[in-house]
C-alpha cells in the first residue's frame, strides 16, 4: 500500500496539473487493516461505542464487510458524537468524534489525499502536515523577522474556521486534483454525516468537524487555495517591499517591510475571506510595528515600546541578545499559561486519591510534555513558573486526602525529592 501511495506522490509531483480519475480502489482491505494497526488504543469512541480492541476481535470480517459496502457505494458514515474540550477561560471547543469504522475510512482517505496534496502545499504551511511541527513554524518565523526586513506584522485569526468551511467551495478545490467520483461521493457523505449530541441529530451544512481524522487535510486544502496561493501569487507581487507568511492550520502571521503593504493586505484579506464564507476575528487581528527597526521608529514617533503578538501559544516581543543585537524573544503566552495551570488544577483535584506512585508517574509525564513543547529558547523562566504552580497545587490537593494535613512544607520537599519530578529544560533551540 505504501508503495502505491509513493507512486501517486511521484506522479503528483512530476505533473502538477494531473487530475487523478481512478484512485478510490486504493481504499481497500489492505489499506484499512494498516489504518487499524496504526490506530492508538484508548481513544474516545463515537456514537457506536466501538473501540479498536472490539473492532479487532473480528477484523477480517469487519473489514471485508466495510470494503463490500464501499464497492457497492452503500457505505454511509454515522453522525459524529459531539463532545467539548476547553478552548479558553470562557468558552469550550466542540469536537466531533467519528465512529471507529469511519475513523478507518477517514484515515485511509487522509493518506491518499496527503500523497497528492503534499506535493502542492507551499513551504510556509506547517499545520497537520507529515514531518512538520509547530517548532519548525516558529523557527521559520524567527528567520523571517530576524534575517529579513520585517517592520510590520499582521497577526490574523480566522473566526471559527473549521466550523465554516464551505462545502461547495471545497468540492471545487478538490476537483482540481481529484477526478474520481467515488472519492468525491465519499467526502460528500463524510461532510454531510451530521452530529449527534445527547441523542439529537444535527445536520452539517457547512464545516468539517474538529476531531475528524480527515478534517485537518481538508482544512489545509481549503486554505491552500483560499489563502496560500493567493498570498504567494497575488499579494507578494503587489507589495513594494518584502512580504512573507507563516501558517499553521488556520493560525497565520504575515510580515511586511512597509506599512502600506501591510494595510493593503489586511483590507484585501477581509474581502478575500468573505468570498469564501470566512471572516477574521477582528478582536484577535492587528497590525503592529515589529522587527529590528520597530523600536527606533516608535521612539521617533513617541509611541513607546513595540507591541507584542501571540502565535502558537507563545508571546513574541522585540528584544536584544547579550551582545546587544536585535532578536525575537518568546515566552509562554499568559492565556496559555493560565489554561495549562487551570487544566492541571482540575486534574489533580479529581485524581488526588490516586495511588501515590501512579499519580507521580502521570505528573512526571505531564511536566515532560509541557517542557517539550514550551521548552524553547528564552522560555526557561516561564517553565520554572509552571513547575512552581504544579508543586503548589500538588501540595494543596494532596493535603486534602484526609481531614488532617498529610504534608508539612518540609515533608513535602522531601516527597518531591523522592518523586524525582523533572526540572525545567530547554528542548528546542530556535536557532538550530
Amino acid at each position: 500500500m505504501e508503495t502505491k501511495l509513493i507512486r501517486i506522490a511521484e506522479i503528483a509531483k512530476a505533473k502538477p496539473k494531473e487530475c487523478f480519475i481512478s484512485i478510490g480502489h486504493l481504499i481497500n482491505a489492505e489499506a484499512l487493516k494498516q489504518c487499524h494497526e496504526g490506530m492508538v488504543t484508548g481513544k474516545a469512541t463515537g456514537v457506536d461505542g466501538v473501540t479498536k480492541e472490539m473492532y479487532g476481535r473480528n477484523l477480517e470480517e469487519n473489514v471485508g464487510n466495510l470494503v463490500e459496502r464501499l464497492k457497492k457505494k452503500s457505505y454511509r458514515p454515522l453522525p459524529a458524537r459531539r463532545t467539548y474540550i476547553p478552548k479558553d477561560e470562557k468558552s469550550m471547543r466542540p469536537l466531533g468524534i467519528p465512529a471507529y469504522e469511519d475513523k478507518l475510512v477517514q484515515k485511509a482517505l487522509k493518506n491518499l489525499l496527503e500523497a497528492i496534496y503534499e506535493q502542492d502545499f507551499l513551504d510556509f504551511s506547517y499545520g497537520f502536515r507529515p514531518g512538520r511541527s509547530m517548532h519548525q513554524a516558529l523557527k521559520r518565523l524567527n528567520r523571517v523577522i530576524e534575517d529579513g526586513k520585517t517592520r510590520y506584522v499582521v497577526d490574523a485569526d480566522i473566526k471559527g474556521f473549521f466550523n465554516h468551511v464551505d462545502h461547495e467551495w471545497l468540492k471545487k478545490f478538490l476537483g482540481d486534483r481529484i477526478g474520481d467520483p467515488n472519492i468525491h461521493r465519499l467526502i460528500h457523505r463524510m461532510l454531510k454525516a451530521g452530529i449527534k449530541e445527547d441523542g439529537i441529530f444535527e445536520p452539517t451544512e457547512e464545516g468539517t468537524p474538529q476531531g475528524s481524522v480527515v478534517s485537518p487535510v481538508l482544512g489545509n486544502i481549503y486554505l491552500h487555495y483560499v489563502l496560500d496561493l493567493w498570498f504567494e501569487i497575488a499579494v507578494k507581487k503587489q507589495c513594494r517591499g518584502e512580504a512573507e507568511m507563516v501558517r499553521f492550520a488556520d493560525d497565520f502571521v504575515c510580515c511586511f517591510q512597509y506599512k502600506e503593504d501591510a494595510e493593503r493586505f489586511y483590507s484585501a484579506l477581509l474581502l478575500r475571506l468573505e468570498k469564501f464564507n470566512l471572516e477574521v476575528a477582528v478582536e484577535k487581528t492587528k497590525i503592529i510595528r515589529f522587527g529590528r527597526y520597530a523600536e527606533e521608529n516608535l521612539e521617533e514617533n513617541g509611541e513607546g515600546k513595540p507591541k507584542t503578538f501571540d502565535f502558537l501559544g507563545f508571546t513574541h516581543r522585540c528584544g536584544k541578545s547579550r551582545k546587544g543585537n536585535f532578536r525575537v524573544i518568546r515566552e509562554t503566552s499568559s492565556k496559555k499559561f493560565r489554561q495549562k495551570v487551570k487544566a492541571f488544577k482540575t486534574w489533580v483535584r479529581q485524581n488526588r486519591h490516586m495511588g501515590t506512585l501512579e499519580l507521580i508517574k502521570i505528573v512526571r509525564a505531564k511536566l515532560i510534555g509541557h517542557y517539550r513543547y514550551y521548552g524553547i529558547t528564552d522560555n526557561l523562566r516561564k517553565l520554572g513558573a509552571y513547575q512552581f504552580q504544579v508543586h503548589n497545587l500538588l501540595f494543596k490537593w494532596l493535603n486534602r486526602r484526609s481531614q488532617r494535613d498529610s504534608f508539612t512544607k518540609e515533608k513535602f520537599l522531601r516527597f518531591l525529592k523522592f518523586a524525582g519530578l523533572p526540572k525545567p529544560k530547554i528542548y528546542v533551540n530556535i536557532y538550530d
